[in-house]
């Protein structure tokens, strides 16, 4: 759990938050982790975890796009394709999730910088009333 001033954050809300995930794709991440570097196709995620494979597949796709599933072609021997996906290792996952922590902070910097500079403008403003007031 992470303590940020007024509110708490569970790791898992960081991770789903700074991902942009869904309770779907959260959940098909945490089915990857469990089977570590194993690598693994739409239908048996959809199977184990009782979801449409459609649902599935938009997930590892999204996952795939931020760059947590590695993604390998295995081609059959009658013609065709399919795809079998592995996660990245936790360091590599903490590394983009932290990228993206990061780049938070410096917004939240920006928007607080601005904030100081409107506070200093609207100060400026009462002391150049408060000397006109006194003439």
């Amino acid at each position: 759990m992470i303590d940020f001033a007024c509110k708490e954050f569970e790791i898992e809300a960081v991770i789903k938050c700074g991902l942009n995930l869904t309770k779907a794709d959260l959940q098909v991440l945490k089915h990857f982790l469990q089977f570590g570097q194993n690598w693994l196709n739409t239908e048996h995620i959809a199977e184990d975890l009782g979801l449409n494979l459609s649902t599935v597949q938009r997930s590892v796709k999204k996952l795939y796009e931020r760059n947590i599933l590695i993604r390998s072609q295995n081609n059959m021997d009658g013609g065709g394709y399919f795809f079998v996906y592995k996660i990245r290792s936790k360091k590599e996952i903490r590394e983009l999730i932290m990228d993206i922590v990061n780049s938070w902070v410096k917004r939240v910097d920006s928007e607080l910088q601005a904030w100081a500079e409107e506070t200093k403008t609207t100060d400026e403003h009462h002391k150049i009333a408060d000397t006109s007031d006194q003439r």
